[in-house]
């Protein structure tokens, strides 16, 4: 459980308004982000590592971070996945170096202590020391000097990771509103890896994870969604809070030959542009594939997870703190298996909505930035979150903030802010 007896943000106050007002020295107090690493994510929460589709054989592995601690993520012989704290037991450096590759042992290039896939300490070079003088002292236990092992659970082909013993099996944690919506995209077959970037944001974690379950500012922001009808407010579509408030979804449909109101127009928002025009149609003629009609789905896990469709493309995202206005995101891209090539070829297409050259996400890019910026010397001010009241539910509409506010529910109740 988290110490909530001692202050997550000594001298801080949360605002009164609770929810509807979030002070800004949260994206900008560096000892609430060292707090943080403690509190959320070696606290009693679920963290994403990879896809099962990268650990697909014994000895596969991926070098990746449950927020700033490195990790491994392994198969090991008897065909279960393991994870643990990428640190060599002995003097603390990485003991995988590469992203992923695939061994049977992981061997610290410092002074060759090595371990087996499972993260358990199996050889220390010279223990024994030179003829007979030196070495490590007589019964040294070399299992006990393991690095940290995590909690690994798998739902839909994704592996999340978990240094708490207390918390919740992971599909509980997740919740079946938010769950049944993974399956959705997921449970279409087996996931084949299209492509993977690396993007480096200007700002604070949770401006970026705010900015995912925000689905107020989609079709103001980004003028490509809304001039050529790929998500505008106006659209049918509706948005899922678990209840907890840390895990969302927001979706929409495109209705085809659907007549648009003049909304966006008439509050004159930049976003809807009738002088673009697009010179290869083909870019945006997705098919339901899934037969419900969503044709943009973004969802997230608290505290670090994002999986995305806009037409036939889906991402996973992995959201990870690299210090107090430095995040980076990793981006997975992926088809499936049985996908016909008309298919793989849409999906490569529609990718580029998404990522950091993306014609969408580069702006989500920068406006972490803008607000990291803006608020350099407002720690005592707060940003206003009260589009849609001051509620954390489940709504048929998507111009509320609630599912902003569910976020701050769930960060404050593992903060004990």
């Amino acid at each position: 459980m988290n110490d909530v007896a001692t202050p997550a943000a000594p001298g801080r106050t949360w605002p009164d308004e609770g929810l509807t007002r979030i002070p800004y020295w949260v994206y900008t107090d560096e000892a609430l982000r060292r707090q943080e690493q403690q509190r959320l994510y070696q606290g009693e929460t679920w963290n994403y590592l990879c896809l099962e589709a990268d650990l697909a054989q014994t000895g596969d592995y991926v070098s990746t971070f449950v927020g700033e601690t490195p990790v491994v993520a392994v198969r090991a012989e008897d065909g279960e996945l393991y994870a643990f704290e990428n640190r060599c037991a002995h003097r603390g450096a990485l003991i995988a170096l590469e992203n992923a590759g695939r061994t049977d042992q992981f061997t610290c290039v410092y002074h060759a202590w090595s371990y087996d896939l499972q993260g358990t300490l199996k050889g220390v070079a010279f223990e024994q020391g030179v003829a007979g003088k030196g070495g490590m002292p007589p019964g040294f236990d070399k299992p006990a000097h393991s690095p940290r092992k995590l909690r690994v659970a798998t739902t839909c082909g994704l592996v999340f990771g978990s240094f708490s013993d207390d918390v919740p099996d992971l599909e509980d944690y997740i919740g079946e509103a938010v769950l049944g919506r993974i399956r959705r995209i997921l449970g279409k077959g087996e996931i084949e890896v299209l492509g993977r970037f690396t993007q480096k944001l200007p700002n604070n974690w949770k401006l970026y994870f705010e900015n995912v379950k925000d689905s107020y500012h989609a079709s103001l922001l980004h003028l490509f969604l809304t001039t050529f009808d790929v998500n505008r407010l106006t659209q049918k579509g509706g948005l899922i809070v678990s209840e907890d408030g840390g895990n969302h979804v927001s979706y929409s449909m495109v209705i085809p030959d659907e007549r648009h109101g003049s909304e966006y127009r008439d509050q004159g928002i930049r976003s809807e542009n009738q002088d673009y025009t697009l010179h290869d149609t083909s870019f945006l003629q997705g098919t339901d594939e899934i037969g419900d009609g969503i044709t943009l789905q973004i969802l997230s896990v608290f505290p670090g997870f994002v999986l995305g469709q806009v037409w036939n493309s889906f991402v996973v995202r992995q959201v990870l703190p690299k210090g107090v206005d430095e995040t980076e995101l990793h981006w997975t891209y992926f088809g499936f298996r049985e996908d016909t090539p008309e298919q793989r070829t849409a999906r490569l297409k529609q990718l580029n909505l998404v990522g950091p050259a993306g014609l969408v996400s580069m702006e989500d890019g920068c406006v972490g930035g803008f607000v990291q910026r803006g608020i350099a010397t407002a720690e005592d001010e707060r940003a206003v979150v009260q589009m849609g009241g001051d509620a954390t539910s489940s709504s048929d509409t998507r111009a509320t903030e609630a599912s902003v506010r569910g976020f701050w529910k769930a960060y404050r109740r593992h903060m004990g802010l």
